[in-house]
């Protein structure tokens, strides 16, 4: 049956432009398919949701003996999870204060004005590459306290990391894991090495807080500090890559909605959230049960793969009235677009605001261009699914 390799040909790089007839499919064939692989994929939004929340289901590679060493917080379960990452967020003030991301508003302008300073009639221009890119990982970059010259370098590692971490078919080749557990650690100590040069020498980046923390306690390990540094820099940029450019491409598409977001700006932020629920950064997220589970009436096996299609739950019928239409003023936005639960995506504020501040400065840009290629080319991940190019003629 040809829902039995759904997750295949979801993944397959000739669905990306468009997998969202795939996920239409899964619905249909759900709440719950087994894969050829032996992987169970999931698209509806209550089912998606449940899941997030139990703690039965895990996000630790080493509930099956996947790696040995200890992954980021990201890939961790409670207890373990909350006091990583805890102490991960730490620098931004207290739990759950804003004050950190919201002071970073005017440098997240300063840098979007200077971006936008070649946007002139008459060019082309690519908005990942000359605006959706640089502007995530100069903000990263200044909060973390990574010399921004550095960028080449920590591009290919992350590249490596971003690749090793998609969700693929259970048969799929190891080379792609090995490059990435290799940039991992060359990345790691590159971090680490640089967190070191400010120990006892304070300043106001991540990292030097993070290694001139007062309180053993509190005190990251090496390992740990190393992990957690590489990815929040990468989770800091990669997301709202693809927020960015999925909203700018989406708005091109939708040049009434466009219109009327330039007449009445106050509906931007709305629209920001409809943008993580019509075309999310992130597609898909893999848990495996810690025992067997029933979800549906299908009985999921321990240890089992689990693949969370959010992209799909986000456009599931049965929870948004006309999911397939993009609508700025839509009232009700509860997405999966940043997942939900105590993974609820650590840099989701600051992605809104970026997105906010990026999308503002676009609109009047926008407004006159044209895409030089529609579909565009896309990125060769299926899970943080975006365009790897996007020229505009302005």
């Amino acid at each position: 049956m040809e829902s039995e390799t759904l997750l295949a040909r979801i993944t397959d790089f000739a669905s990306r432009p468009n997998p969202y007839p795939l996920y239409a499919e899964l619905r249909e064939a759900g709440p719950v398919v087994q894969q050829a692989d032996g992987s169970y994929l999931i698209g509806t939004y209550h089912e998606i949701a449940a899941l997030l929340h139990d703690p039965r289901m895990s996000v630790d590679p080493r509930t099956r003996g996947e790696v040995a060493h200890k992954p980021p917080f990201l890939r961790l379960d409670d207890p373990e999870h909350h006091r990583l990452r805890t102490l991960a967020m730490r620098p931004f003030g207290p739990p759950h204060s804003p004050a950190r991301v919201d002071s970073m508003r005017g440098e997240i302008d300063r840098i979007t004005k200077e971006l936008l300073e070649p946007f002139e009639a008459g060019r082309q221009i690519d908005i990942v590459d000359d605006f959706a890119y640089p502007l995530p990982v100069t903000v990263i970059c200044r909060l973390l306290g990574v010399p921004r010259e550095d960028e080449p370098l920590f591009r290919a590692w992350s590249d490596a990391i971003v690749a090793s971490a998609d969700v693929r078919p259970e048969d799929d080749s190891t080379e792609t894991d090995k490059a990435g557990d290799q940039a991992r650690m060359e990345m790691g100590g590159y971090l680490v090495n640089l967190a070191e040069q400010r120990h006892g020498k304070p300043s106001d980046d991540m990292l030097s807080a993070f290694v001139n923390e007062p309180d053993p306690a509190l005190r990251l390990t090496q390992e740990e500090l190393a992990e957690t540094a590489v990815l929040l820099l990468i989770a800091g940029h990669e997301t709202t890559v693809n927020l960015i450019t999925n909203g700018s491409l989406t708005l091109l598409r939708h040049p009434e909605q466009l219109d009327h977001l330039r007449r009445e700006p106050d509906l931007l932020p709305r629209a920001v959230e409809e943008l993580l629920r019509y075309e999310p950064p992130v597609h898909m997220r893999e848990r495996v049960p810690h025992a067997d589970i029933d979800v549906a009436g299908t009985r999921i096996p321990q240890h089992a793969s689990v693949i969370l299609a959010l992209a799909s739950g986000n456009r599931d019928p049965v929870r948004f009235h006309e999911p397939d239409r993009f609508d700025p003023a839509r009232p009700d936005i509860e997405h999966l677009g940043f997942g939900s639960g105590i993974h609820l995506c650590y840099g989701g504020p600051l992605a809104r605001i970026e997105a906010y501040i990026a999308l503002s400065a676009l609109l009047p840009h926008l407004d006159s261009a044209r895409l030089v290629e529609d579909p565009p080319p896309y990125r060769q991940n299926a899970m943080l699914r975006g365009p790897r190019h996007l020229p505009i003629q302005l």
